[in-house]
């Protein structure tokens, strides 16, 4: 992966200050693509997901290193910025939906990034972290795909349904594209898994609940923004976001407290 030398010397700086703090992290993004399935592409920036807890611990780490750093969303993004580079602190999905929790850390892989031994988020972590990336600008589901392809016969697909939940189908969606995309690798994903699926699909489609709530707004606000605006549907990425807001905000709060701190002095 050639990333200039400038940019991977700050990553190498965050990974090493973070590693002899010995905080809990895992490396996500392009990097942790490369782990698990061998495809490398050039990144900007360096995503590093965590806990919001530990989001309030890393801001002082780096900010002593000369980094600006700010609480860009608190529901799930902090960012640690020098020169022109980078890096990301993921706690969650910008939807509210997704949160990292300790779990998403201890299940990660040892790695080594830009020469620094390291840890690189798990497969199944990872095919969860971009369930929801599936807007007009953006979509991972090619990502997704590549993931399983590339993990057969490991993924651990129990874990993936705890780790999706209520949002299964979502992940159901994910693979019809796989199997469309690799019709001979079908069984990749199990037959178990499949049928649990889809079981699951046909029991929803025979008897649906019409007190079930518009989702759209939790795939893309903007795509999906006329059926909140012009057609009065629920928004649940606003009802979604506070939720999680609410449990984040303390973490969050000491972490601006931190940050405004730095910069004052």
């Amino acid at each position: 992966m050639e990333v200039p030398e400038e940019q991977a010397a700050l990553f190498r700086e965050v990974l090493i200050a973070l590693e002899q703090k010995h905080v809990p992290y895992a490396v996500s993004g392009a990097f942790a693509l490369r782990q698990h399935t061998g495809i490398c592409r050039f990144t900007k920036d360096l995503d590093l997901f965590m806990t919001a807890r530990t989001v309030c611990d890393v801001l002082p780490i780096l900010g002593e290193r000369g980094f600006e750093c700010e609480v860009v969303d608190p529901v799930w993004l902090a960012k640690a910025h020098k020169g022109e580079f980078f890096v990301d602190l993921i706690t969650g999905m910008s939807n509210g939906v997704l949160v990292v929790a300790d779990s998403w850390i201890e299940r990660a892989s040892v790695a080594v990034v830009q020469g620094v031994e390291t840890r690189v988020l798990a497969p199944e972590e990872l095919v969860a972290s971009k369930i929801f990336v599936a807007r007009r600008e953006r979509f991972d589901g090619a990502d997704i795909a590549h993931v399983i392809y590339g993990t057969y016969p490991s993924f651990d697909w129990d874990r993936e349904i705890e780790l999706v939940d209520a949002n299964w189908e979502m992940l159901l969606w994910s693979l019809v594209l796989f199997r469309y995309v690799y019709p001979a690798q079908s069984h990749y994903v199990p037959a178990a898994i499949w049928n649990e699926l889809l079981q699951r699909l046909q029991n929803e489609i025979a008897r649906p609940d019409p007190r079930a709530k518009f989702r759209g707004s939790l795939v893309d606000n903007n795509m999906f923004a006329i059926d909140v605006n012009e057609w009065g549907l629920p928004n649940l990425l606003e009802e979604a976001r506070r939720c999680r807001l609410q449990h984040a905000q303390d973490s969050c709060g000491c972490a601006q407290s931190a940050e405004t701190s730095r910069r004052a002095s």
